[in-house]
């Protein structure tokens, strides 16, 4: 590497690292973002049952004493899904940028008194005791910044998630009924009213991953697809419809989003996940 080369790259430590994500996890499991702060108030004045109010009167509620006495605002704390877009005039010194991560997750469950939900092994189920390991994505991109999402993710809703292996002739209409078959069968028990991340494309595990991420998308940004934006109105209209409601005890109120994500994808194929996830739709974004 040549001098003018070794200029243009930045160096950030790993501790850097882990002590964001310490943070960040500490945060997304004790308050709600913003965007969904206001999605949520939205909801409430929206909700035409009066017990579907007063489910949301009663999250409400919850959430504010979650944010008052620095508890967390739901017991499954999940596990912790970490985003990282990294530029590639990066250069990481310190140790292992995996480690890194998972030492923030470590800290910030051990330190943020939360609940330590994972296990070793699928079969043998013994609990690691801090959380570990995170579910790391990476992407590398353009330029000189570290952007980090944490989204801990609970399994009620997870477990209520699915793939759809549809044919290209199914077309969006194929689309439009996977979604709603996914909430349906969801129903109460991905603790509604529900934020829905879809994504259509790719391959198996390309759109499984965009359903995550969608996920993630502050609620206040649109997509900038003009058919997904559409799509997106009409099924958040389409699901308020089924009368799931909040808890799932009937109301106008089953989703409080439906955020789409889209990729290429193969001439024989058109899959489509759908990845739920409950009220509080935890995620944390920085740029360092």
């Amino acid at each position: 590497m040549n001098k003018e080369e070794e200029r243009i790259l930045r160096t950030v430590q790993t501790s850097e690292i882990t002590e964001n994500i310490r943070e960040m996890c500490i945060e997304a499991n004790h308050f709600l973002s913003r965007d969904m702060r206001e999605v949520f108030d939205q909801a409430a004045e929206k909700e035409e049952s009066p017990l579907g109010r007063q489910i949301l009167d009663q999250l409400k509620e919850n959430l504010q004493i979650a944010g008052d006495d620095s508890i967390p605002i739901c017991q499954d704390t999940g596990m912790a899904v970490i985003f990282l877009k990294i530029g590639q005039e990066v250069h990481f010194e310190g140790g292992s940028l995996a480690e890194a991560v998972n030492q923030g997750v470590r800290e910030g469950y051990t330190d943020g008194f939360l609940r330590k939900s994972v296990v070793k092994d699928p079969i043998e189920r013994e609990n690691t005791k801090d959380n570990t390991p995170a579910v790391i994505h990476y992407e590398i991109t353009d330029g000189d910044q570290v952007d980090i999402t944490v989204a801990p993710k609970g399994f009620g809703s997870e477990n209520m998630s699915r793939v759809f292996m549809l044919k290209p002739a199914d077309g969006i209409e194929g689309v439009k009924n996977a979604i709603l078959t996914a909430v349906k069968d969801a129903g109460p028990n991905a603790c509604p009213p529900m934020v829905v991340g879809v994504g259509i494309g790719g391959t198996f595990e390309k759109c499984a991953l965009m359903a995550k991420h969608a996920l993630t998308r502050n609620l206040e940004e649109e997509s900038p697809v003009p058919y997904v934006r559409e799509l997106e109105k009409e099924m958040l209209e389409k699901i308020n419809g089924l009368g799931i409601g909040p808890g799932g005890l009937g109301g106008t109120v089953t989703a409080l989003a439906v955020n789409i994500e889209t990729y290429p994808t193969h001439i024989a194929g058109l899959p489509v996940a759908v990845n739920i996830c409950c009220h509080v739709n935890r995620h944390v974004h920085r740029v360092i």
